[in-house]
């Protein structure tokens, strides 16, 4: 089953990285505020970026990378 890495824009223009198996599923989730508590706090826009991994163990480990990089990083991941 592929997982997903990908990264929401919040409403105070902050991204949050994060993993899935359904990417608009999750993204309700975190729109109705039973995502988590960052996302719950700020507020979700939209998806910015998703990128699909074969199984859970590399999804981890991308978010980990992506996590570690700097906003203006990240930025640049996504566009």
């Amino acid at each position: 089953m592929p997982y997903f890495v990908y990264i929401l824009e919040c409403d105070d223009s902050s991204l949050y990285t994060g993993i899935t198996t359904d990417i608009d599923r999750r993204f309700t989730e975190h729109k109705s505020g039973v995502g988590g508590h960052f996302t719950r706090s700020r507020g979700v826009k939209r998806v910015v970026y998703t990128e699909e991994l074969p199984d859970r163990s590399s999804a981890l480990k991308r978010e980990a990378s992506i996590k570690k990089l700097t906003r203006a990083a990240k930025l640049a991941l996504i566009s």
